[in-house]
């Protein structure tokens, strides 16, 4: 039995992903949530209401640029995690200023995610993160940390998507969408499929065989809200095997 195998059918296999106990597996926990998704509007499940994610900035790999922040989150350290040129992993920590904008020294040709690591409190006002002008990542006020239902495999892996989920706020549904753009292709098409209500209860769903997605390829979580304005939220875990 593979690695893989014995994390996924044995008792407390993932348990031992988790701990770091199979070399060459790793798990990501992804999560994402859209404040107020209008009604018959549509977007990625990420910090920015109404929006699909602006993946077309990526179109090489660039550096990050902060713009000025509120007063309170002056010298506050914001940690972003996404994948340089070659798909590889990256992180780098950036101090936020109130009276300029900052730049990453690394150049990225994604972002998953970012947070604050420092302060006594969480952030007071937007943070956002930009390529030319364009925003790619937002912390919003209070959150402390982006919320992003996207996903780039790295360079040199596979993923295994093992769950999704799903919530909508109470009075208000919706559909959803989990697309998927596969490295090598243009265009983004539909993996999986769900809809969510918010008087039904969350949308859950296991994968009995995990689907594969090979490395470089994106994924969007994107939703469609049928009625009432709603928070929306959506998230997946995968594992990663390396090839």
């Amino acid at each position: 039995m593979s690695m893989l195998q014995s994390a996924i059918r044995l008792p407390h296999g993932l348990l031992g992903v988790a701990a770091g106990h199979f070399d060459g597996l790793s798990h990501e926990h992804i999560y994402g949530a859209v404040p107020a998704m209008s009604q018959n509007e549509s977007g990625t499940v990420w910090d920015v209401n109404d929006t699909d994610y602006p993946w077309s900035s990526f179109a090489s790999a660039s550096q990050l640029t902060i713009p000025s922040v509120n007063a309170s989150d002056d010298g506050k350290d914001i940690e972003i995690h996404g994948l340089d040129g070659n798909y590889h992993v990256i992180t780098e920590v950036i101090e936020v200023s109130s009276s300029a904008p900052v730049t990453t020294t690394q150049s990225f040709i994604r972002v998953s995610k970012a947070f604050i690591t420092n302060g006594s409190a969480t952030n007071v006002g937007n943070i956002d993160i930009e390529i030319s002008s364009t925003e790619v990542a937002r912390i919003i006020a209070g959150n402390g940390q982006t919320l992003m239902a996207i996903y780039t495999v790295p360079a040199g892996y596979t993923a295994y998507i093992l769950k999704g989920v799903a919530t909508c706020q109470a009075g208000a549904d919706a559909t959803g969408d989990m697309f998927v753009r596969y490295f090598g292709q243009t265009s983004f098409r539909i993996g999986h499929a769900f809809e969510v209500s918010g008087s039904g209860g969350e949308y859950n769903y296991d994968f009995p065989i995990p689907l594969p997605i090979p490395e470089k390829s994106d994924i969007d979580v994107r939703a469609d809200v049928r009625s009432n304005n709603a928070r929306l939220t959506a998230s997946f875990d995968v594992l990663l095997e390396r090839n």
